[in-house]
């Protein structure tokens, strides 16, 4: 089965069977749901508005057209901004004064894929309970369509690339004198998505010249789309021959971003976060960081640094948010590459990512590759365990809690266990029997060691 329901949103692949797959029926579905669920707590007013955009996904016209005449047939005037990213999409949602948002976009996953990701009147992702509201709604279809007269509205709006550029340049940390003079060259992997239109566009902003590569938004994507080491030999070559300062790297919906140094090495997607909150914590004098469990110890560091408070949330971009919020933070977001400005809004949004690591690239006047050389050194190790069904997961990690509880464990999301050197998380799978193992330490060894340690361990205890 290649449909996924949760309480972000539905995602599948195209074509197939309805339920088994993400097909036209399931798309104006769950569209449906969504609709009715605007309407309802909007019932007061005469008129309810939602924005979408979408990625350049193949299938991302067709799934656009279903929403959006989905909505209009319920009532709702639909503002669509066409290519787009997310982030753009959350930043119009308040600016159109809209009642809520949604991004067809499967973020990282292969172009096969697509999904409706559903946002609220604020441009902020739904929290779990609006989320399984709207799942109600699908399954038992309780959804009442407009009579001719009640229509809604449908407009197109392309204005939104300098719109979304012009919020990022008019952010108080975003030093677009010293960018524009200190003459930066990039390279930018855009995977073939929306990115290859709004990141350039910034760039030419900021004066900096910009060295395309898989820049056209035809959703062709050239290597598996999710930003990571393996994916990005392409990007790590051209920024060494094109003799540039660093490369930048976004997914297909633009709210992750990873950056290549200028020696073609990784500067590391857990790093993105980092540098940029050591910008912002620098400009402010401190202030208080958010990260969710997984991510690197480097953002502690780096906050405790600049006098501040680090606090870590459940993993997921909604859980982040609602930590920083109770928190007062300045700056935090996922170690995926997921950049949370709070100055601009409470999205991960890699165009604010790209300012803020340029003004800090531009105020240290050092090589990118010098500028990661000075932070931390963290590495990290990512595994899994296949279990069988039979097995009581919850009971498995409460186990795993009990035999540490003399070290500082969180249990917010899974089981996390924080030794004086290294730490490691422990996540069960919503969707299948697996615990997803995630390890971070001073070296990759001892991160794939203590990987390797807890496998053993939670085999001999579940008996497989």
């Amino acid at each position: 089965m290649t449909l996924i329901k949760s309480i972000s949103g539905i995602r599948g692949t195209i074509g197939g069977k309805t339920a088994d797959n993400l097909t036209p029926i399931d798309a104006v579905k769950f569209a449906s749901a969504y609709g009715a669920f605007i309407k309802e707590r909007n019932k007061e007013k005469n008129t309810i508005k939602v924005v979408i955009g979408r990625d350049a996904r193949i299938s991302g016209k067709m799934i656009s057209s279903l929403v959006a005449n989905t909505l209009v047939g319920l009532g709702i005037d639909v503002i669509d901004l066409g290519l787009s990213t997310t982030p753009t999409v959350e930043v119009a949602v308040p600016l159109e004064n809209a009642d809520g948002g949604i991004i067809l976009t499967a973020s990282h996953n292969p172009k096969q894929w697509n999904a409706l990701k559903l946002l609220n009147e604020k441009g902020e992702f739904l929290n779990g309970a609006e989320g399984e509201q709207i799942l109600e709604l699908a399954e038992n279809e309780d959804f009442k369509f407009s009579e001719v007269d009640d229509l809604g509205t449908y407009t197109k709006d392309s204005s939104y690339v300098e719109k979304h550029i012009q919020e990022v340049l008019n952010l108080e940390l975003v030093d677009v004198d010293a960018i524009k003079n200190a003459n930066f060259k990039v390279v930018v992997d855009a995977v073939n998505s929306t990115g290859g239109i709004f990141i350039p566009a910034l760039l030419k902003e900021l004066n900096v010249e910009c060295v395309e590569l898989y820049c056209t938004p035809n959703g062709q994507f050239p290597h598996n789309p999710e930003p990571l080491k393996e994916h990005l030999t392409d990007i790590s070559e051209l920024v060494v021959k094109e003799k540039a300062d660093f490369g930048i790297v976004v997914d297909p919906d633009v709210d992750r971003l990873a950056l290549v140094c200028n020696d073609g090495s990784m500067f590391g997607e857990e790093y993105t976060l980092v540098a940029c909150a050591d910008y912002v914590l620098g400009q402010l004098g401190g202030g208080n960081t958010v990260s969710n469990l997984s991510s690197s110890r480097a953002l502690r560091d780096v906050t405790q640094k600049h006098g501040g408070t680090y606090t870590a949330s459940a993993v997921g971009e909604v859980n982040v948010v609602i930590k920083m919020k109770e928190t007062n933070t300045v700056i935090g977001g996922e170690g995926n590459g997921g950049i949370i400005y709070p100055a601009s809004h409470y999205g991960r949004d890699s165009l604010v990512g790209v300012a803020l690591f340029l003004s800090h690239l531009a105020h240290q006047k050092m090589t990118c590759k010098e500028l990661r050389d000075s932070y931390p050194s963290y590495f990290m190790s990512k595994n899994k365990i296949q279990l069988t069904p039979q097995i009581d997961v919850d009971q498995l990690l409460e186990t795993m809690a009990n035999k540490y509880v003399n070290e500082d464990v969180n249990t917010i999301d899974g089981v996390k266990i924080d030794f004086a050197e290294e730490w490691i998380h422990l996540r069960k799978s919503n969707t299948e029997p697996i615990i997803r193992i995630y390890t971070e330490a001073k070296s990759q060894v001892a991160a794939d060691a203590l990987a390797e340690r807890f496998i053993t361990e939670i085999k001999a205890i579940a008996g497989i």
